[in-house]
């Protein structure tokens, strides 16, 4: 083994990427003179051994995860190689663009090369998905390359559309979501490997959805999926409750519409979601949100079949009232629990937003003034009690409410 080889190999191991970088740094480089001095021999040997490297790498990224233990330690070797490969990508990419060549030998091994980049990259982020930085930002060529591979396989899946008989408007959100993501310019809107990473596997579960099924048997997988992949969108929510809210509708009956929408409560319930998949990140999870709509809608049949079931009597209709009777109370209904109210009286009272003496007195004050749809007359006591022990549930309907009357107070 002479000097050089040795030293090639050592540095080998102490930078695993270093055949893929001299290729594109030195070899591949349009502006240094091994570019130009590359014979139809060399190209040939180095576009053969693209290969062979890739597969090298893929076992060395598996080994060495393997032998790690720690969490953080296998976070930084993943975060590493997929940072690295990226820059490359970026710069072979840019070789490919400033090189006037026309040998048709080097512009396979281009090819070639960006293909490895990509399947390596690929394999990393299938892999590995959970050790990368999702929260970064795409480098602009990466985020390029995505861009185009999006759209290649959204034109094949609107081919498969077609083969459905009648029209699907869920797909049509699914298009309008992916075609602003393609369109956006990437100083307008940061793209982060969550938005890409998420892309790439909602495309793939709707590639291997069967657009042969039936109209309505296919738009309930694709309801299903979307829930799987927590497609939070704003216009998705407000499209499926909405379609919910018409069936109920059609119906003659409270009772009919109270069985058809503990229904769909039932089975939206029974829909799994994967773990850490969201499309908005900022925004709360599917879900949470439509789950929160049911409960809400529930409440309030519940409250018109409360109604319903108990006419007035004819003869209490007649009634006068006598002057020793109490003046009847003019209650604000809340469409919260007592639970959830009591949370944003405790947070008002921590806060000095409401001043009184005692968190007692603002509780006495302000609750015999509301209802619930559960409950017309609210303890004061009880609702100071369950302040101090509420459920994660009801924090988070109590903050969903809250941060929906600080939109419309920025709408205003």
């Amino acid at each position: 083994m002479d000097a050089t080889q040795h030293f090639s190999e050592a540095l080998a191991n102490e930078y695993p990427l270093v055949w893929l970088d001299t290729l594109i740094t030195y070899t591949l480089n349009p502006s240094r003179a091994e570019h130009t001095g590359l014979t139809n021999e060399r190209a040939l040997y180095l576009y053969e051994q693209i290969d062979l490297e890739e597969a090298k790498l893929q076992l060395l990224i598996k080994s060495r995860v393997f032998a790690l233990n720690k969490k953080n330690e296998i976070e930084l070797l993943i975060r590493r190689f997929h940072s690295s490969l990226v820059i490359l990508l970026d710069h072979s990419l840019e070789n490919k663009k400033r090189s006037g060549f026309k040998n048709p030998l080097i512009s396979k091994i281009h090819k070639a090369l960006s293909a490895c980049l990509e399947r390596l990259l690929a394999f990393i982020e299938t892999r590995f998905s959970i050790y990368l930085g999702l929260e970064e930002r795409v480098p602009a060529t990466y985020l390029m390359m995505a861009k185009k591979e999006f759209q290649k396989r959204l034109d094949k899946i609107k081919v498969l559309a077609q083969k459905q008989t009648s029209s699907i408007p869920v797909f049509e959100i699914l298009l309008q979501n992916l075609n602003a993501f393609i369109a956006a310019h990437p100083l307008q809107e940061e793209a982060t490997f969550r938005s890409v990473l998420y892309r790439k596997e909602w495309l793939k579960q709707l590639e291997g959805l069967n657009w042969d099924a039936a109209s309505d048997v296919f738009q309930v997988k694709l309801h299903e999926l979307l829930v799987y992949m927590n497609f939070n969108s704003k216009a998705y929510i407000k499209y499926l409750t909405g379609i919910i809210e018409e069936e109920i509708t059609a119906k003659e009956t409270p009772v009919e519409k109270m069985d058809l929408l503990l229904f769909r409560y039932k089975a939206f319930n029974q829909l799994q979601s994967k773990p850490g998949m969201v499309l908005n990140p900022k925004y709360h999870d599917l879900k949470l949100v439509v789950g929160n709509w049911f409960v809400q809608e529930i409440r309030y049949m519940e409250k018109k079949l409360q109604w319903s079931a108990l006419p007035l009597p004819e003869s209490a209709k007649a009634l006068k009232p006598v002057k020793t009777q109490h003046k009847v109370i003019d209650k604000v209904l809340l469409e919260l629990s007592s639970d959830q109210i009591g949370l944003i009286f405790r947070a008002a009272d921590d806060l000095r937003i409401l001043v009184a003496k005692s968190l007692s007195q603002v509780f006495r004050s302000i609750t015999p003034h509301l209802s619930t749809p559960y409950n017309d007359t609210l303890s004061y006591k009880g609702m100071r009690t369950q302040s101090y022990v509420a459920e994660d549930r009801d924090k988070q309907i109590a903050i969903d409410a809250l941060e929906r009357i600080i939109k419309k107070i920025k709408e205003y």
